[in-house]
């Protein structure tokens, strides 16, 4: 362990671990990779010659980092009220490869991402921790300063946030499932008719204002003209995932995990009759997003 190149060799074993667990913790590659360079610098500084787990020393020194550095954000938040949805700490330019973080993004869930990112810090480190690695609760306890009791409830309050509670039964929560999949489907392939084919002749689609550069809210019917405007967002379509809306199955578009608007849904008798787009912060706000099951 006193040489250097030695030690290199054995933190590079683990930094994809650690480089996952700060992503889940802090939702931005760039802050993951400070996180797991600060847990690399801590190493060097440190005495660990009688370290047996360096794996598990190591997730403890990063989750640590992760903790303050959330704890840190949320200091922010309170101080700026316009920082939802999107955080001055995680948007700033980084070097990180864009095409990299979102394809990371959507590999861990985009949905899961923006609930993650309502959490209060202590309970997300307790839920990603645990429901994400599998690090029992007395591990976790001391980073929180709680009792392994006190971590327990922790992380069952932010696993209640996360998987949210349907507001239907499951078979018409599946048939929902089946019917916004399908319009995402249709919407990230371009197929027109497709869509068209989910839409009642009579639909209505109503729109935010903050949706686009427009002066007042936006307002469409007819299932052709509904599904012309979704054809052009084909490309937004492509950081845009099912999630549980108020209970019901929605669609949030979050890129890099940033929830930017959510799309809600009324369905009748297998056909959209209704779309409300959300994208005002403050509306924003109001919803309570959970992740959809795969």
């Amino acid at each position: 362990m006193d040489d250097s190149s030695g030690l290199t060799e054995r933190f590079e074993e683990h930094r994809s671990h650690l480089r996952a667990v700060s992503y889940r913790m802090l939702g931005s590659l760039a802050e993951a990779e400070d996180a797991v360079q600060e847990a690399w610098i801590r190493l060097n500084r440190s005495d660990i010659s009688d370290v047996e787990n360096l794996g598990g020393w190591l997730t403890t020194v990063v989750s640590r980092v992760c903790l303050n550095m959330l704890r840190s954000r949320d200091s922010r938040r309170e101080d700026s009220i316009e920082a939802y949805p999107a955080d001055p700490a995680v948007s700033r330019e980084d070097t990180v490869d864009p095409e990299e973080e979102a394809v990371l993004a959507d590999s861990v869930g985009l949905a899961l991402l923006v609930v993650l990112d309502t959490l209060a810090p202590a309970e997300r480190l307790a839920f990603v921790l645990h429901d994400l690695f599998a690090v029992p609760f007395d591990e976790i306890a001391p980073l929180l300063e709680k009792t392994p009791a006190a971590t327990r409830q922790l992380a069952s309050r932010a696993r209640r946030r996360v998987k949210g509670a349907p507001l239907v039964p499951e078979a018409d929560l599946s048939r929902q499932r089946s019917v916004v999949d399908a319009f995402l489907a249709a919407t990230r392939g371009g197929s027109f008719d497709a869509l068209v084919s989910l839409l009642h002749p009579d639909v209505v689609l109503r729109a935010d204002q903050a949706v686009g550069p427009t002066p007042a809210p936006l307002l469409f019917s007819g299932a052709v003209t509904v599904a012309k405007g979704a054809m052009a967002a084909v490309q937004r379509a492509q950081s845009t995932q099912p999630a549980l809306v108020n209970g019901v199955v929605g669609l949030a578009m979050a890129p890099l995990g940033r929830l930017f608007l959510v799309l809600n849904f009324t369905i009748e008798e297998g056909l959209i009759t209704e779309i409300d787009v959300v994208a005002e912060p403050e509306r924003l706000a109001e919803l309570e997003l959970a992740v959809l099951d795969a």
